[in-house]
């Protein structure tokens, strides 16, 4: 649970930092990015030279870097992490987290992180035991942060008492636990269509469009990450699925989408309309190959399903129905009209006018709009990380008491 996630390591001065060397590659195997930071006093127990080669990044202990003068910004670092982890904490750094005494890197960012804060505490029997490490503990608690209790058993108890820092794998297991269960789609079922459909003319040709599939997908990837279990219905396109919680039904025209997605949507919490389904279909499909005649050829077109229509005529109360849009002029006008029309929650905007975004591209920049609020813009970035901040968005209006 911890791939991906963006992870401050604070390390402080106690007899325990040598474990955060071993703490720092169980987190790194687990495919987090580690941003250590470090206390002066902590760089006397283990030294940064070997955290930075771990890590990758170099260590963060002082405002300003010695040769360049560079500002280590803290506000960044706590908008930029997704958990703060302190281990080891020792009484001083507890105490100074618990009075906002704010001398040094570490303390500066813990009060500017927004993210959840873990606190290993490490220190002998007795100073874990005073009443002031306790208030100071009980503060900390008080306003939000985890609090790793202490290695406790036998063999804790024969080395160094109560105090001494839980093991590595333990502390890894903690974050792994609250990222599993605080994940915002936990629990969820959501379908999503992806890529495009191809309506026959005859067995070598058919009626389509330029649909990747890419973003459809990256949207299954980023459901799955978020605790969701998937339902992708994918048009004729060459990618492949890599999360485990991602089921998949592959289809070729728009009519085979429309009776998967409504096999499916009965079960579904939220619903992904992602594909790019082709208005029209041949009204007739040659058995054989259509043969060059040198006149002109009149194609009958009849229209195919609305996928997105009928889900929301059959939408219950609690389902989260999501549409898009690629429009080429008079862009959030009609995903508007489109939305209501269709009875949607949120419609995702994209422009062909817009560089980097629609077909076949990498990237995407889209436009959320709901039926409440302002639409929220995300800029043009790679299609995996627009689909995380669509999803995020979804998470928090399912949450929401509706």
């Amino acid at each position: 649970m911890l791939k991906g996630k963006h992870i401050i390591l604070g390390i402080t001065g106690s007899i325990a930092a040598y474990k955060a060397a071993y703490l720092l590659r169980l987190l790194i195997k687990r495919g987090a990015e580690v941003q250590v930071v470090m206390t002066p006093s902590g760089k006397e127990f283990i030294t940064p030279v070997t955290l930075s080669s771990l890590s990758g990044k170099p260590v963060v202990s002082e405002f300003f870097t010695a040769n360049t003068g560079e500002w280590h910004s803290h506000v960044d670092l706590g908008l930029w992490a997704d958990a703060l982890l302190i281990a080891p904490a020792t009484a001083a750094t507890i105490g100074k987290m618990a009075n906002g005494i704010a001398d040094n890197m570490l303390v500066t960012t813990y009060l500017s992180c927004k993210a959840p804060v873990f606190v290993a505490p490490a220190m002998d029997l007795d100073m874990y035991a005073h009443a002031s490490t306790q208030r100071n503990l009980d503060m900390l608690r008080s306003y939000g942060n985890h609090i790793i209790e202490p290695a406790t058993g036998e063999l804790a108890s024969h080395l160094t008492g109560k105090g001494r820092m839980e093991e590595p794998e333990k502390i890894v297991e903690i974050l792994d636990r609250f990222f599993e269960t605080s994940k915002p789609l936990s629990g969820k079922k959501v379908l999503i269509t992806a890529g495009p459909t191809y309506e026959k003319i005859d067995p070598v040709r058919f009626i389509g469009n330029y649909s990747s599939g890419k973003m459809g997908f990256a949207l299954a990837e980023a459901c799955a990450e978020a605790g969701a279990e998937v339902m992708l219905v994918a048009g004729p396109v060459s990618l492949k699925t890599n999360h485990s919680s991602i089921d998949r039904i592959d289809v070729e025209s728009a009519e085979e989408m429309y009776r998967a997605v409504l096999s499916e949507y009965d079960r579904s919490d939220i619903a992904i309309m992602c594909a790019a389904v082709a208005d029209y279909a041949p009204e007739t499909v040659s058995d054989v190959k259509l043969k060059r005649t040198g006149e002109d050829r009149i194609l009958r077109l009849r229209p195919n399903p609305d996928i997105a229509a009928e889900l929301g005529r059959r939408k219950r109360p609690g389902q989260c129905l999501v549409g898009f849009a690629l429009e080429t002029n008079d862009e959030e006008m009609n995903a508007r009209l489109k939305m209501e029309k269709k009875n949607l929650d949120f419609i995702v905007l994209n422009s062909l006018r817009d560089a980097g975004a629609g077909f076949q591209c990498d990237t995407n920049k889209v436009t959320v709009i709901g039926k409440q609020g302002e639409p929220m813009e995300i800029p043009c970035k790679p299609k995996i990380e627009v689909a995380a901040d669509i999803v995020d968005i979804i998470g928090r209006y399912v949450s929401e008491d509706r």
